[in-house]
């Protein structure tokens, strides 16, 4: 689940469309095609079409065209289902957000747990979808997907004892640490495709340089750091949460002292 806080500066924005007839899509009361203009074209299937390229080219890729190409059908035929592109990627947004297609399984772990899995799968939502990160998302059309996703974690963090604002601001902030995660991830992938430089081979490059720097005495404090200070090995993301969540456990416990 996203919360609505993914970035900005984005590509696209969400809720830029015709918000009636997108909600009206969402919550399916609106009308809909007496007969598709060919057997077996849905709505569905043209927000799943959608999804696919944009997981496959970004949403560079994506237009009603490319949309009816992948389809086989007249781009016409696509707005007797959609108005446009516009109103497609509120579709879409709310598409990736349901349960099967993002499952967050705390267990019995508490508020902490339910946290951590949103967490874990938020960041595995944007992996699987990276073109997520070139929307803002600040003013998200609500769709039973979003809902859905914020009534089961407000459902499970509600025993930490906080105000209602506060319960919210938590899901705020794990989700904005998820996106500056993900978008980081994104970039070194990013950086790797375009030079053609690995990002070992990357930092290599520059370690006779750097050693000359360590070597003159200008950054002790660096150079006295252990050599897997800046290694792979470390998940910075974990630690990251853990804090985050340990902040909150203070928090909690405060206010039930």
């Amino acid at each position: 689940m996203t919360s609505g806080t993914s970035g900005t500066g984005g590509t696209e924005t969400s809720g830029s469309g015709d918000i009636t007839r997108t909600l009206e899509l969402l919550w399916d009361t609106g009308r809909r095609p007496s007969r598709g203009p060919k057997p077996g074209l849905t709505l569905d299937r043209i927000v799943e079409a959608a999804v696919q390229i944009a997981d496959a080219e970004g949403l560079q890729g994506l237009s009603m065209r490319r949309v009816a190409a992948e389809l086989g059908t007249g781009t016409m035929s696509l707005y007797r289902y959609v108005p446009g592109k516009s109103e497609l990627l509120d579709l879409m947004l709310d598409r990736v957000q349901r349960p099967s297609e993002n499952p967050a399984d705390p267990g019995d772990g508490g508020w902490r747990a339910a946290l951590e899995a949103l967490a874990r799968s938020t960041l595995a939502l944007y992996r699987r979808h990276p073109w997520l990160l070139q929307v803002n998302q600040s003013r998200p059309i609500l769709g039973p997907s979003a809902l859905d996703g914020m009534e089961k974690v407000l459902s499970l963090i509600r025993p930490m004892g906080l105000s209602d604002p506060e319960l919210v601001s938590a899901i705020i902030m794990i989700d904005g640490y998820v996106v500056g995660a993900a978008r980081s991830q994104l970039y070194e992938q990013e950086a790797e495709r375009r030079t053609g430089l690995t990002d070992a081979e990357f930092w290599q490059a520059q370690v006779p340089m750097l050693e000359k720097a360590m070597a003159s005495g200008r950054y002790p404090v660096m150079a006295s750091l252990s050599e897997d200070a800046f290694g792979t090995d470390f998940d910075h993301f974990e630690f990251g949460l853990q804090r985050i969540l340990d902040g909150l456990e203070v928090l909690v416990a405060a206010r039930r002292a």
